[in-house]
């Protein structure tokens, strides 16, 4: 649920902090206090558009920032799968905004726009007169009538979208594969062509880095020889003084003082260790000196290969092994080139048995959909009734795309005739901005125990009522309560009733700059509150007596 809204620097707020609670949370307040600045700030947390000009006057910069607290495993885990980490089990999303740009943030780790809708989405939902994300919005209404099916169709669904992604491989794989034969041909001789020339080279795992390391050392060689030479010079050679010679003459001159002196003998035994060294370390140079003998065959030949592997490399494969896999692609290439119709066949049947499949799964989810479509519309005009629609008639009207998607080939739209006599037309064409709140209310408490958005809001719900009707909104307010928490901004005391939580939000002036604030009351502040919305200026005893009784009322009815 939505924990916390904190806002600065924005229009009339200087800074602001709500703490928000379980069940129904209503606001209220004076036209022009700042409510819809209030809803505005959500908004632009979720992701909403942004202008400077939103801005507090004289201010550089604001924030708003709106905090969750996660309870349903199954929001977090989703939120999992798309790199989104509770701390604490809290999500926190965030939009600094400045002159004309903004930064969005989750959790404090700056992301795109779109990664901070698509969290706010599932976690949020906003409805006023002018939402066009829901109703409005005629893709929505299967959307609405699945989670009304609820467990019926989720495993068909998933089926579905199994089915439709095999028969869009299988499409795509034909739309690839299609060839006349002028082309087939030119596809086989160049592949053909490929394949010899990957076989005709021959090559062995590993042998690229055998021979760049052969390559280099060659190259390097006549340094290493002439190092080599000069150092075998110095210790070994026959000719000349040398560590070796000058080491045995030292041997032959020190041996005698060995014979007749302990501690000379210890020094003759480490003059021999010298030179026992000395000898090992000659044979092994010399060793290594045969190691760069190679002829300027052996050293072309070797540059040669090294060229033909790079120039496979290029056209092939970064590795021998790529290399190695894409010959192998290229020989079942020309299989099925060979016999080209056959595959054809081959995938013509495939796309058959995808397409009928598909089909009876397709069909499967129309039965399920129209037989809820009956009972979803019922229920909404049930509800409907409730909220002062008396001769509504709402009906669910599905229709066959022509097409398969992952949700099968439906179309639905929701139609509505709120009069006697009219004709049904599509709802969002008839429907004005307070009656898609209702409306829409109707829909969110047939669905109340479907959803699992925790945390939904509604603006301007009481456009139009009063008396019984704003009675019965209040009713259908706190059954979705129940489940999950509501936020309500209302000018009516029957709404403001209700509420678990009371906000009331203030404008008031401080050194000629106006400000609005928002306060959390308490039972007696709530009580006032609604008495001022019951008797606007004149508070009468009577006035207040009314209005703590439509709260005992409220509060037994919970």
């Amino acid at each position: 649920m939505l924990l916390n809204l904190h806002v600065k620097n924005l229009a009339l707020i200087n800074e602001s902090e709500v703490d928000f609670g379980r069940g129904l949370n209503i606001l209220t307040g004076e036209t022009g206090a700042g409510k819809s600045i209030l809803m505005g700030s959500v908004n632009l947390a979720m992701g909403g558009r942004y202008t400077a000009d939103m801005l507090r006057s004289g201010a550089e910069n604001g924030v708003v920032e709106i905090t969750f607290s996660l309870e349903d495993e199954r929001i977090i885990r989703r939120l999992e799968e798309s790199g989104i980490q509770a701390e604490d089990g809290l999500v926190t999303l965030s939009r600094r905004l400045m002159d004309g740009k903004s930064i969005s943030r989750i959790n404090g780790e700056t992301v795109g726009m779109g990664a901070l809708k698509e969290t706010a989405g599932q976690l949020i939902d906003i409805h006023g007169q002018h939402d066009s994300q829901t109703l409005l919005n005629r893709k929505n209404h299967l959307a609405l009538l699945d989670l009304y099916a609820g467990e019926k169709i989720i495993p068909v669904k998933k089926e579905m979208a199994q089915e439709y992604d095999e028969l869009q491989k299988i499409r795509r794989q034909l739309e690839e594969t299609s060839l006349d034969e002028e082309s087939r041909r030119r596809e086989l001789s160049l592949a053909e062509y490929e394949v010899h020339e990957i076989e005709e080279a021959a090559l062995l795992e590993g042998e690229d880095d055998d021979l760049e390391e052969r390559y280099r050392r060659m190259t390097q060689s006549r340094k290493i020889t002439e190092a080599v030479a000069e150092t075998y010079q110095f210790t070994a050679e026959k000719d000349g003084a040398n560590a070796s010679e000058c080491l045995s003459r030292a041997i032959r001159a020190f041996q005698d003082a060995a014979d007749f002196d302990s501690q000379a003998a210890q020094l003759y035994s480490q003059l021999l260790d010298a030179d026992s060294l000395l000898n090992d370390f000659n044979r092994e140079l010399s060793e290594y000196a045969k190691s760069f003998e190679f002829s300027e065959e052996e050293f072309r030949e070797t540059g040669e290969r090294l060229n033909l592997i790079n120039h496979l490399k290029s056209k092939y494969g970064k590795t021998i092994s790529e290399i190695s896999a894409y010959c192998e692609e290229k020989k079942q290439r020309i299989e099925t080139l060979n016999d080209y119709d056959a595959f054809l066949a081959g995938l013509e049947e495939k796309r058959a048995k995808a397409e009928k499949k598909a089909g009876e799964t397709a069909a499967l989810l129309s039965r399920i959909r129209k037989e809820n479509a009956l009972l979803f519309a019922e229920e909404i005009r049930t509800q409907m009734k409730d909220l002062n629609f008396l001769d509504n008639r709402l009906e669910i009207h599905l229709g066959d795309t022509g097409q398969y998607s992952a949700n099968g080939r439906d179309d639905a739209e929701f139609f509505l005739a709120v009069n006697p006599g009219e004709p049904l037309k599509p709802l969002a064409s008839i429907a004005s901005g307070g009656e898609l709140s209702r409306i829409m209310l109707a829909v969110k408490t047939v669905l109340a125990d479907r959803e699992d958005t925790p945390t939904l809001i509604f603006d301007e719900i009481d456009a139009g009522i009063s008396g019984i009707t704003a009675d019965k909104v209040a009713e259908k307010l706190r059954l979705i309560s129940r489940n999950r928490q509501v936020i309500c901004i209302t000018h009516l005391p029957q709404i403001a009733a209700a509420a678990d939580v009371h906000f009331v939000i203030r404008k008031n002036a401080d050194n000629g700059m106006a400000y609005t604030d928002i306060r959390k009351l308490d039972k007696e502040e709530s009580v006032m509150e609604l008495a001022r919305l019951l008797g606007g200026s004149k508070i009468t005893e009577a006035v207040m007596q009314s209005a703590a009784e439509m709260k005992e009322l409220a509060l037994k009815s919970r």
